[in-house]
């Protein structure tokens, strides 16, 4: 058992606890920063770990291209190579079934890549999956599964999906090689109910530490997302984290939490810093608009990161405007930050069991004004005995 539940809310099914790694213990609810290629574009790791990040990502398929599996090895894993000694997750390379579609052929035994730059191929399967990941060396590693787009209209192909991701699951279990990682399986089913449920049944008579929630957040439509979310979070053991995958606005993080979610992980708020848009309470400031040009206040006046603490909204508008590369730097190391006081924050309200009190102001400041709040979110909030309305 690596989960200890801390705090539990009295209203929501929302929890907070300690997850033990063997690099690091994990406070949860926690946002994991996406570091595809073994580092956070524009970030040190010192610096993540100033911001008081526990844990971030790396990317099975990426790294398995580049350096590869042979110098990870000999660099004695990815924590050593990029100089994090914290913790680490890796995603299957699963996920680039979706990301990378027509550069990939699907079979029983696994997925072909075809590079996008040199044309090389990689034979992705399950035991492949797993020798890169034990290279790697991550804390937790996720098992391959067979992903599919929410937005896929063909029932049938979500079917085989499932049932294939479930016998994937088998592979990896019998391949995976250490002891000192954890693997989940990644619970699949696209919007179907049903075949959420016959994977959940599957999935949790395995011998694993945690599970994954996969094959959302591509699109979908928001009523069905959180039902997914619902389904799957009733569905797992509560005394194993729940890991949903592909989840970063403070929006989705709020109620996610509150159904019962303990893990995300998203490239929204590092990309969305690269394109000038800084996170704060009320929603984002476009630093690059003409608005920002004399306003020299920092973009968060309690935020405590090195960017706030430092400069003004002035002078990362024209940073951004002659396209300078520290300007991402910046408003990453902000966004980040953001991240990671949403999460301490949820936790701290659900430990004092005030975490309703804590939904309610955040959409109020988020929104301005109740009549705006999406009706997905009051909806789904509702259904864990938060009315917002």
């Amino acid at each position: 058992k690596i989960m200890e539940v801390i705090g539990q809310c009295s209203t929501t099914k929302a929890r907070s606890g300690k997850l033990t790694l063997p690099h690091q213990v994990v406070d949860t609810p926690v946002f994991m920063p996406v570091g595809t290629q073994g580092t956070l574009k524009g970030l040190l790791p010192e610096q993540l770990k100033n911001i008081g990040v526990q844990i971030i990502l790396g990317n099975t398929y990426h790294l398995g291209n580049q350096p590869g599996e042979e110098i990870l090895k000999e660099a004695g894993g990815l924590h050593q190579f990029m100089g994090w000694d914290r913790g680490l997750l890796t995603d299957s390379g699963g996920f680039q079934m979706v990301s990378l579609i027509k550069l990939s052929e699907l079979s029983e035994s696994g997925v072909k890549f075809v590079h996008p730059r040199d044309g090389s191929v990689m034979m992705l399967t399950p035991e492949k999956s797993m020798a890169i990941q034990n290279a790697i060396g991550a804390d937790i590693m996720m098992q391959l599964d067979d992903v599919v787009t929410s937005v896929e209209t063909d029932q049938e192909r979500f079917k085989e999906a499932t049932l294939r991701s479930v016998r994937w699951l088998d592979r990896c279990l019998l391949a995976h090689k250490r002891s000192d990682q954890f693997l989940f399986p990644i619970i699949q089913g696209g919007l179907d109910e049903e075949l959420r449920k016959t994977c959940l049944r599957e999935m949790t008579t395995r011998p694993v530490p945690g599970f994954a929630v996969g094959g959302l957040s591509g699109g979908e439509c928001k009523n069905d997302f959180w039902k997914m979310v619902t389904v799957s979070t009733d569905g797992l053991p509560g005394n194993k984290p729940r890991y949903l995958m592909g989840v970063g606005y403070a929006v989705d993080l709020i109620v996610c939490v509150a159904l019962g979610c303990d893990m995300f992980d998203c490239v929204f708020p590092t990309r969305t810093a690269r394109f000038g848009s800084a996170l704060i309470p009320t929603g984002q400031l476009q630093l690059k608009n003409a608005i920002f040009a004399t306003d020299f206040a920092p973009i968060q006046k309690d935020c405590k990161c090195s960017t706030c603490e430092t400069y003004t909204r002035a002078y990362l508008h024209i940073l951004f405007r002659t396209s300078h590369p520290s300007a991402c730097h910046m408003v990453t190391v902000h966004n980040v930050m953001y991240q990671a006081t949403l999460m301490q924050k949820i936790r701290e309200a659900i430990l004092k069991d005030k975490f309703p009190d804590f939904i309610k102001s955040s959409f109020l400041q988020l929104y301005g004004d109740p009549t705006k709040y999406p009706n997905w979110a009051v909806d789904a909030l509702n259904s864990v005995g938060v009315n917002l309305k």
